[in-house]
C-alpha cells in the first residue's frame, strides 16, 4: 500500500514537470518470483523509477523497455522466464525460479481513466476495491488491453470499450464475489482468444490505534511507518503525545480514555494495542474496543495484566469474546527492549492479518509465496 501511494506522487511530479511515464506491472507468475502479482514500478522517459517488480534484477531490463513503451505510446507484455539454468541471458544474473509477466503500460496524464488514476480512486476512501487488467500470452507482442477498469462502493470506473464484450459479463459477476472475499485471482478465459484478467483486491491501509505514548511506543510506531500503516496515538498526557516525538503519527488524540474513545474510527482493517502502563486508563478502553470487530487487540505486559483486565470487565458484567485479544502481545522471539518488541508485536499483527500459521520459511513446502487460484 505504502508502494501504491509512493508510485502515485511520483506520477503527480512526472506530471507536473512534463515528463512522460509508464507504469510496470506484474500481472502473472508461475513458480517462485521475488515479488507477486500486483506489485508495481513507475518509470519516467529520464529513467527514474518508483516502486519494483522484483529484487532489482528484472528493473534494468523494464525501465528500457517501459521507455520504449513510452516512445511508441504502446503498452506491452513481457516475459521473463528464470526457470532456465543460464539465466544470464537477461544479463541479470535473476537467480530465481519462475516465469514472470510484467505489462508495462503508457501512462497519458489527458486520460482521466489511465491505471494511475484509477488506482488514486482506490485509494480515495477507506472502502475496498477491485482493480481489472486484461492482458494477453497469446499476443504477447500486441497492444495489450491493459488496466482498464475499477469496481468501488458499488460504482464502476474506466473504459470497458476495448475488452471483448463476452468478457464484460464475466468480469461483472466475478468482481461481485471477489471484492467480499478479499482474495487476488487471475483467471483465463479462452472463449475471448484466450485472454487472462488479472483482478486485483485493493484495501485499505491498516489503521493502528496504538494507546500509549511512552518511550517504548516511539520504536513501534517508527516501524509501523516504515510498514505503510495508518498510525493514531492515543494518550492522557498531553507532554506525551506530541507531534515531536511521534512525527510519523497520522492522528494524535490526548484526553481522558472516556472522552477520547468518543473519537477514533474503526472498519475492519483496524487494529489496536494497549500501552498506556495504566490499568484504569485501559479497562475503560477495552470495554469500549470489544464492542468492534477488530481482528487484533494486543495487549502490553504480563499474561497476569490481560487475565486482570478482563476479569475486571467481567465484574462490570461485560461479557468479553477474547478470540481477537492477544495478551501478552507478540510472537514469542525472545524479544528484549522496546525495539525487539515492536518487531515482536507487528509481526504477530501481521500474522493474524494474514491467516497464517507461524513457521520457518525453509519448513514450508513449496514456493514462498502462496499460489493464486
Amino acid at each position: 500500500m505504502k508502494e501504491l501511494h509512493q508510485i502515485i506522487q511520483a506520477y503527480n511530479t512526472s506530471v507536473s514537470s512534463n515528463k512522460k511515464t509508464a507504469l510496470a506491472t506484474v500481472v502473472k507468475v508461475d513458480g517462485s518470483a521475488y515479488r507477486r502479482p500486483g506489485a508495481r514500478m513507475l518509470v519516467t522517459e529520464d529513467g527514474e523509477l518508483t516502486g519494483a517488480i522484483s529484487g532489482g534484477c528484472l528493473e534494468g531490463d523494464a525501465l528500457r523497455k517501459a521507455q520504449s513503451v513510452i516512445f511508441q505510446q504502446k503498452s506491452m507484455l513481457v516475459t521473463y522466464d528464470t526457470t532456465d539454468e543460464d539465466d544470464q541471458k537477461f544479463g541479470v544474473g535473476l537467480g530465481c525460479n519462475g516465469i514472470i509477466q510484467v505489462l508495462i503500460e503508457p501512462i497519458l496524464p489527458e486520460d482521466p481513466e489511465n491505471p494511475i488514476e484509477l488506482l488514486k480512486k482506490a485509494l480515495s476512501d477507506r472502502s475496498t476495491s477491485l482493480l481489472v487488467t486484461v492482458f494477453s500470452l497469446l499476443k504477447s507482442r500486441e497492444e495489450q488491453v491493459g488496466t482498464k477498469l475499477l469496481f468501488k462502493n458499488n460504482l464502476k470506473s474506466g473504459d470497458e470499450t476495448k475488452i471483448p464484450k463476452e468478457l464484460i459479463e464475466a468480469i461483472h459477476q466475478e468482481s461481485k464475489d471477489l471484492i467480499i472475499e478479499g482474495n487476488n485471482l487471475i483467471k483465463s478465459y479462452p472463449k475471448a482468444e484466450g485472454l487472462f484478467v488479472f483482478y486485483e483486491v485493493i484495501k485499505a491501509p491498516l489503521r493502528l490505534l496504538l494507546f500509549g505514548a511512552g518511550n517504548d511506543t516511539i520504536p513501534l510506531a517508527k516501524m509501523a511507518h516504515l510498514m505503510g500503516w495508518e498510525l493514531w496515538l492515543v494518550d492522557g498526557r498531553k507532554n506525551h503525545a506530541t507531534i515531536g516525538r511521534f512525527p510519523t503519527a497520522n492522528k494524535i488524540i490526548v484526553g481522558p480514555a472516556d472522552e477520547v474513545i468518543q473519537n477514533l474510527e474503526w472498519d475492519e482493517h483496524t487494529v489496536a494495542l494497549l500501552m498506556t502502563h495504566n490499568f484504569e486508563y485501559e479497562v475503560v478502553v477495552l470495554s469500549r474496543l470489544i464492542q468492534y470487530p477488530l481482528p487484533y487487540i494486543g495487549i502490553l505486559g504480563p499474561k497476569k495484566k490481560t487475565i486482570k483486565l478482563l476479569e475486571r470487565l467481567e465484574n462490570l458484567g461485560i461479557q468479553v469474546n477474547t478470540s481477537n485479544i492477544y495478551g501478552p502481545m507478540g510472537l514469542d522471539l525472545g524479544a528484549e527492549g522496546s525495539e525487539e518488541i515492536a518487531l515482536s508485536a507487528l509481526a504477530e499483527i501481521k500474522t493474524v492479518l494474514s491467516k497464517k500459521t507461524i513457521m520457518h520459511l525453509r519448513d514450508k513446502p513449496g514456493p514462498i509465496h502462496d499460489e493464486l487460484r
